[in-house]
């Protein structure tokens, strides 16, 4: 299985500066995508520092020992990365009262063969679409969610309700945070999307499967995604990663290709 990634980034139609930070890492196929929040720049802070300080520690890690780890060494070393982000951010929101109280939603997912761990804290998301079919594979730490669970009020109720946003997880808001980490198997052919909420709650599932289901290359379609939250409205910034599970190209050696095998 081989893997292609693209990303996108956005700060919408109303927002002056972008607190999204999206990013991966090609040679161990990690995808990292956080939406910061926090007065001033603080929200670009955390966002920032999430990404970097978890590309460059899990991408160490992942290329000297991921190709061979399991499932629990992977969920381990992302955990344990995560952790040391959350500490980061969360040391230095309390060491400068410029940065008090920001923090940080996440997405991380390595993709190893036909395997996706996925972690996620907070609201932002990640969707699966197979077969024709847009699944989203995480689920929000919000107070909607929380609401919808618990039969407060319904999926469609929550579409225009005032409390979008309002998360109960997040990354360097408290000493510790939970990373909810779960596995995927992968099919060929599967189209990954990561995306802030600047998007989903801009644009529904409907124009989103729209969108992927399209032949057209995978930047067009993050372009395209961009571009439609900006006619909803650009309300938020809007950032998207997409990855889609290719057959693996073999490289034929010289007898073969001598051959025409």
């Amino acid at each position: 299985m081989n893997y292609e990634i693209c990303t996108q980034t956005d700060p919408g139609l109303t927002r002056d500066n972008n607190e999204d930070a999206v990013t991966f890492d090609a040679a161990t196929k990690l995808c990292i995508l956080a939406d910061g929040m926090g007065g001033y720049n603080a929200g670009e802070i955390a966002s920032g520092m999430a990404t970097a300080f978890i590309k460059s520690e899990l991408a160490r890690w992942l290329s000297q020992a991921g190709k061979h780890a399991n499932s629990k060494e992977v969920r381990r070393a992302m955990e344990i990365c995560v952790e040391n982000a959350n500490h980061s951010i969360f040391n230095a929101a309390n060491s400068n009262p410029q940065y008090s109280g920001m923090g940080t939603t996440l997405v991380v997912g390595v993709f190893q063969s036909t395997r996706l761990m996925l972690g996620h804290i907070g609201d932002s998301r990640c969707y699966r679409l197979r077969g024709g079919e847009l699944q989203q594979i995480t689920k929000d730490h919000s107070l909607l969610q929380e609401q919808i669970d618990a039969g407060l009020i319904t999926p469609e109720q929550a579409l225009t309700s005032v409390n979008k946003n309002l998360v109960t997880r997040a990354l360097g808001v408290e000493d510790a945070v939970l990373l909810e980490v779960n596995e995927h198997r992968v099919e060929l052919g599967d189209l990954y999307l990561m995306c802030s909420d600047g998007l989903s709650d801009m644009i529904g599932d409907g124009e989103i499967a729209a969108i992927l289901s399209g032949s057209k290359p995978l930047d067009q379609m993050a372009r395209s995604l961009v571009g439609a939250a900006n006619n909803a409205g650009g309300r938020d910034n809007i950032s998207v990663l997409l990855a889609q599970a290719k057959e693996a190209t073999v490289k034929r050696g010289l007898l073969s290709r001598m051959l025409g095998k």
